[in-house]
């Protein structure tokens, strides 16, 4: 199981759970093909938006609770 944590870089998410790029999207994160963007760690990605970073967390985590073991 994977587990993603507030220092967990965007890109990784996206490679490995393709499928929580909506979620991201819904949080302003537009941009998601650019290098900042996929450079970001979950923290910084909340911090810039403005979106609470364990909310974020427990959603990814029940996004990806079957993802790439």
């Amino acid at each position: 199981m994977v587990q993603i944590t507030k220092d967990t870089i965007i890109g990784d998410i996206l490679d490995i759970a393709p499928e929580t790029a909506p979620l991201f999207l819904s949080i302003g994160m537009h941009c998601l093909g650019c290098p900042s963007s996929r450079g970001e760690t979950v923290e910084q990605a909340c911090m810039v938006h403005g979106v609470d970073v364990d909310a974020l967390l427990a959603e990814l985590n029940k996004m990806t609770a079957g993802a790439a073991q």
